[in-house]
């Protein structure tokens, strides 16, 4: 504030008369106000900084070992090759076709089940039916699935192994 009023004080030769006084001193004081915030973003607080490394400390203890190398439980897995990714994009494709081929309602149980990731009461509460006419419609489903995926091309090795 002192600043601005400052500025506007030895700058009056240059208060042209196009808007108030007012006016003009409160635009000098939000230009002083933007460049104190972008002085602010340029610097670093360094009580803050100080904490983020120490973050960063914490985290790589609990990443590495004291000989540097990634711990079990966090080493990163490899990537799948793109062979791998490519038989992924073709399960997934085939299952989408083989889902859309269920019949709707034991299609749509499925999809509460597994994509919703819905409980059986939930579901049978929605579509009123019995737990166990919803767990049929769930083997159901399953078993068609398994045996379209498996006529399509769908190898047993492909659905133990990397896909």
């Amino acid at each position: 504030m002192q600043e601005a009023l400052a500025a506007a004080w030895t700058q009056a030769h240059r208060f042209a008369g196009q808007s108030e006084h007012k006016t003009w001193v409160f635009g000098i004081l939000r230009h002083k106000l933007v460049d104190t915030l972008r002085m602010r973003q340029r610097t670093v607080n360094l009580s803050a900084l100080e904490s983020e490394l120490a973050d960063e400390a914490l985290l790589d203890r609990e990443l590495f070992k004291d000989n540097g190398h990634w711990t079990p439980q966090t080493k990163p897995r490899p990537w799948p090759t793109p062979e791998t990714a490519l038989r992924q994009q073709q399960f997934w494709a085939l299952f989408e076709m083989c889902l859309e081929h269920l019949p709707e309602h034991i299609g749509r149980v499925f999809m509460m089940r597994e994509f919703l990731d819905l409980d059986t009461d939930a579901i049978c509460s929605e579509l009123q039916m019995t737990a166990n006419h919803c767990s049929v419609l769930m083997y159901r489903a399953r078993l068609r699935l398994r045996t379209c995926l498996s006529e399509k091309g769908l190898s047993s090795e492909d659905a133990n192994g990397e896909v």
